[in-house]
């Protein structure tokens, strides 16, 4: 399969985009219908705290994708642009780091979105990169199939 690129301003309004266009190129790679619940939300967890960090941090980069399979799996990287997000330190504090969301929850949501992920995806790697956080996630694939 090629791999397919998807980059989005940091809205979280374009997360249900990213989330239906990641469905659709997962069946069509050959993920069993079972799983696709999983790869949605999954994704939908990655891109909710890729937007969220742009938007503290770097409002105007987009959040990038790729989808891919290969050797009978499909894999979802997301990719944000703000280095050390996932530190023990963190990215240099904000105001807005130091406020609570709309559902009054603070600081451990990342943490909390990140274990969410684990959960729902096969196989789970998170890497803090100079570029950024990169969370790669991957399922297996009953088919491989060409986009």
């Amino acid at each position: 399969m090629s791999t397919v690129e998807l980059s989005f301003s940091a809205l979280p309004v374009h997360v249900r985009t990213a989330r239906l266009i990641v469905t659709a190129v997962a069946r069509r790679s050959g993920v069993a219908e079972p799983l696709l619940d999983e790869v949605r939300l999954a994704v939908a967890e990655a891109c909710s705290r890729a937007v969220e960090a742009h938007r503290r941090h770097c409002p105007d980069e987009p959040v990038r994708l790729e989808l891919r399979g290969e050797k009978g799996r499909f894999e979802v990287i997301v990719s944000d642009t703000v280095p050390g997000d996932l530190s023990p330190e963190g990215p240099p504090a904000t105001a807005a780091d130091e406020e609570e969301d709309e559902y009054g929850l603070g600081e451990g949501t990342a943490e909390l979105g990140l274990a969410v992920i684990a959960g729902l995806a096969d196989d789970v790697e998170i890497a803090n990169t100079p570029k950024g956080v990169q969370i790669r996630m991957s399922w297996p694939a009953e088919a491989e199939a060409s986009i």
